[in-house]
């Protein structure tokens, strides 16, 4: 069963990977993995909440936060190095098939912490939010699917490293929207 599952894992790679490629994606795609491609986004993000909620601002900003935290610190120092995948564009057997369209690094790949980290802001985000403004739902996601699928079409991830990543955040998500509903001011 695991082996069926890896052999899928790897063919949806190289369809995303290879069958997708054309030049827009190759230009776009290493930029919307790109932490620093983000960094309007985040300090809009940041600003916007301190100027519209004063006091309440800074709990979503800590909620952001300690989601972002919480997403890497279970994804890259716990489930990486038990797991310890090695990334497609490190993987031997798949050398002649990978197109090099970002440094591969050395970390591992199962789960991706960009779609942890990413799906989890997302979904804190979607929970503060929604009830104002409901275009937060599938922009939110949106934004971090796209960041994901990014990350196997540059191939430094697998499809299921980003799809279990995608559910570790949306529950890390939903588990710091609760708990910052239960202690955010009134």
């Amino acid at each position: 069963m695991i082996a069926e599952l890896q052999q899928f894992d790897t063919e949806l790679f190289l369809k995303i990977h290879r069958g997708l490629s054309n030049v827009f994606f190759d230009w776009i795609m290493p930029l919307l993995r790109n932490r620093f491609f983000w960094s309007p986004l985040y300090l809009f993000i940041i600003i916007f909440c301190i100027k519209q909620y004063k006091k309440t601002g800074y709990y979503i900003i800590a909620g952001v936060l300690i989601t972002f935290a919480m997403g890497d610190l279970i994804s890259s120092r716990m489930i990486k190095p038990m797991v310890n995948r090695v990334r497609p564009c490190n993987e031997v057997t798949l050398s002649n098939k990978i197109i090099h369209r970002v440094p591969c690094g050395s970390g591992k790949s199962f789960p991706s912490s960009h779609a942890t980290n990413h799906f989890g802001i997302a979904v804190f985000l979607i929970s503060v939010f929604y009830r104002k403004w409901k275009a937060i739902l599938p922009i939110g996601i949106a934004w971090a699917a796209v960041i994901s699928f990014a990350q196997v079409y540059v191939g430094v991830h697998y499809p299921i490293d980003v799809f279990c990543g995608a559910l570790l955040g949306i529950s890390i998500g939903l588990l710091t929207a609760f708990i910052y509903k239960k202690v955010k001011p009134v």
